[in-house]
């Protein structure tokens, strides 16, 4: 099945400025909030809208492509990422942000084929920032080329980090020590609420390292993509390889971050998506 990657970038590039003009219209207006796995893994209609606008824009063009959503896959639907072209879809990441009318909120998608990644797109158009990537030409904010820190020491590194939406205590347990340790070992530890735009912090160079247990194949697939092309690493939080279904992340500025890292954590091994 041969897919045309600059026409798949382009096509999707407008559904996303399309979707973040609902994002931007009703961030600071009354939502109905509903619950999905605990009191504070939240969804709104919205949420569901923008990935019903995303999918149904990708199917009219490409029939044959398959999708891995949040909403969707909260309604039910089987996760199975297969080598055939695969959008992984995020459509609100940090839907806590959006309810609560704070502008740290996005939409994230990405295409995989073979399971490579070949685009990654995160949007925040509260703040009109415009992250993409694609396989081997670089990663940009608002077209401009970024690139990850210089940094290659954990004690002169930033690091995004979030408890995440799981009340589990053996988790917050598992957060709570390594928070402990990293804030030892490190400048400062920071969160903006949403993954995909953590990520994009440690690729255009504010920060160095991002960090999470928990998260989902539709919070990082982008960011993967985009910390990658912008010079940096992503890798199991134990020092193995990046596996974006595994519900780990350690994505860095440099291997030699990464690795210091790595070394530290107290691991934790949510169930796989």
């Amino acid at each position: 099945m041969f897919t045309n990657i600059d026409e798949c970038y382009i096509e999707i590039l407008r559904l996303v400025k399309q979707a973040g003009s609902i994002i931007n219209e009703k961030i600071h207006q009354h939502k109905d909030v509903l619950t999905k796995s605990c009191d504070v893994d939240l969804v709104t209609e919205w949420d569901q809208k923008v990935e019903k606008l995303l999918i149904n824009g990708i199917s009219s063009k490409y029939p044959d492509h398959k999708f891995i959503g949040e909403e969707s896959t909260a309604m039910g639907e089987k996760i199975e990422l297969t080598n055939a072209p695969t959008w992984i879809i995020d459509p609100i990441d940090g839907t806590m942000n959006f309810v609560h009318g704070l502008p740290h909120t996005c939409i994230s998608i990405a295409l995989l084929i073979n399971k490579t990644t070949e685009i990654g797109i995160i949007y925040n158009p509260v703040l009109e920032q415009l992250f993409t990537a694609r396989k081997g030409q670089g990663a940009f904010l608002n077209g401009a080329p970024i690139h990850v820190s210089d940094k290659k020491e954990l004690r002169n590194s930033l690091i995004m980090l979030e408890m995440g939406t799981s009340r589990d205590p053996e988790k917050l347990e598992v957060i709570l020590q390594n928070i402990r340790i990293l804030t030892e070992r490190a400048h400062g530890l920071r969160a903006l609420g949403s993954a995909a735009l953590n990520m994009c912090m440690v690729a255009l160079g504010g920060a160095d390292v991002y960090i999470e247990f928990g998260i989902h194949a539709w919070d990082i697939a982008a960011g993967d993509l985009i910390i990658r092309e912008a010079g940096g690493v992503s890798i199991d939080p134990a020092g193995g390889p990046f596996d974006v279904m595994s519900r780990r992340a350690l994505c860095a500025s440099s291997i030699e971050v990464a690795q210091e890292m790595a070394k530290i954590l107290i691991q934790y091994y949510p169930e796989r998506d």
